[in-house]
């Protein structure tokens, strides 16, 4: 069944990054831009996500309950993801006295280009190091990154509250995680 689960998510990936149209840079198709927000009482746990990020450090989502947390899956070789990433770190930088906290899931890359989006893009907060699409998988039973770029939102309580799949923009991604803020 692992097997499984891991060539879906690979066939996924190699599916799921650009525009929307096939791009000359990468040859990937992105997420159709859909966005999820899932009432409260249909919302289900957030997986158990720990690894350990881009500066060698560990990440363990369980350690923010109580914070609202976006998780961004990104790669450096993704346009869509660059073209988001300014955005993210505005919106992560705006809301962090707020309690929301960001996280990148970096997929695919090396460590030196993933190093070098985030130091070329002034991305304010870790990425956690996926190489095999691991971390994706935890999210089977909720809301599944399913492209590159995917954003996922963990609400106060660690549960999963909404998925955009594709790039998102700044005023988008401030409308996910605002009414997430409301006690």
């Amino acid at each position: 069944m692992r097997v499984l689960l891991l060539a879906a998510a690979a066939v996924l990936a190699l599916s799921s990054c650009s525009s929307g149209t096939p791009s000359s840079d990468s040859g990937f198709v992105a997420g159709d831009g859909s966005i999820v927000v899932v009432a409260p009482d249909k919302r289900q746990p957030a997986p158990d996500v720990r690894g350990t990020t881009l500066d060698g450090s560990v990440f363990t989502l369980a350690d923010h309950r109580g914070e609202v947390v976006v998780m961004n899956v990104w790669a450096s070789w993704c346009a869509p993801c660059r073209a988001e990433a300014t955005a993210l770190a505005e919106v992560a930088t705006q809301m962090a006295a707020k309690g929301v906290t960001f996280v990148g899931i970096d997929t695919r890359d090396s460590t030196a280009t993933a190093q070098s989006f985030v130091d070329k893009f002034h991305v304010p907060y870790p990425s956690i190091v996926d190489p095999d699409g691991q971390v994706q998988l935890l999210f089977g039973d909720s809301l599944p990154p399913q492209a590159i770029p995917s954003t996922v939102v963990i609400d106060r309580q660690g549960r999963v509250a909404a998925r955009a799949l594709g790039r998102v923009d700044a005023a988008t991604l401030r409308g996910i995680i605002e009414p997430l803020l409301v006690p």
